[in-house]
């Protein structure tokens, strides 16, 4: 399937995807952060109403979207290899779950392209780390595909051609896939009981209701 197509929204309703998994998994000193209740809120809504959570799309992530087809190909040239693409591909351990790569590469690749403000090209450019959530990205997304490694691709068609594609190749962490996956299946678990006493809660109301109306 293609992605942002109707059957990839409805495949992955309701699931813990690679791009949500940052949010599942962020913490403050406390605990949990705010965004993973905000994000658990947003997939039971999926759940129950059966529609895509609206997402807004900022005028950073029109460009990367718009911009992802050059980044492709000038990658596609750097490596010497073609990209194959990718729908969505469900979790192999995890029921509720899944990612979808930007592509797969080889027999045992990957690759996540990003294409950022030219500021954050720069940076990395000089070096600078990758953030936290695109790694747990590609990690969930390496577990999902069962692959060995994943191409970090930043690209800014707006540099100089010699500094328009920055790849960084990242590796398999299988402890940290691991920690994910723990993670992963205790915020499923909170989701389907916040789904099922939702549904079991306004299933008794209705209940109550027919019998007050028959009384």
């Amino acid at each position: 399937m293609e992605q942002l197509s109707p059957e990839w929204h409805a495949a992955r309703l309701g699931k813990l995807t690679g791009s949500r998994i940052a949010d599942a998994t962020a913490r403050i000193k406390t605990g949990y952060s705010a965004s993973r209740a905000s994000l658990m809120g947003k997939l039971a809504a999926e759940r129950l109403s059966g529609i895509p959570y609206p997402c807004f799309v900022s005028a950073a992530m029109q460009w990367g979207t718009d911009t992802e087809a050059q980044a492709r190909l000038a990658y596609e040239f750097h490596a010497d290899i073609d990209v194959v693409p990718v729908g969505f591909l469900d979790h192999p351990r995890l029921a509720m779950a899944g990612a979808s790569p930007d592509g797969k590469v080889g027999s045992d690749g990957l690759v996540q392209f990003k294409c950022p403000e030219t500021h954050t090209h720069i940076a990395t450019l000089q070096g600078a780390p990758i953030d936290g959530g695109y790694l747990k990205q590609m990690q969930w997304e390496m577990a999902s595909a069962e692959r060995a490694w994943c191409d970090f691709a930043s690209f800014d068609p707006r540099m100089p051609p010699e500094m328009q594609l920055h790849v960084r190749r990242i590796e398999r962490d299988d402890t940290m896939i691991a920690d994910l996956e723990k993670q992963g299946a205790a915020f499923l678990a909170e989701l389907d009981a916040m789904v099922q006493e939702l549904r079991t809660r306004f299933m008794l109301a209705d209940v109550l209701k027919e019998s007050v109306r028959a009384a």
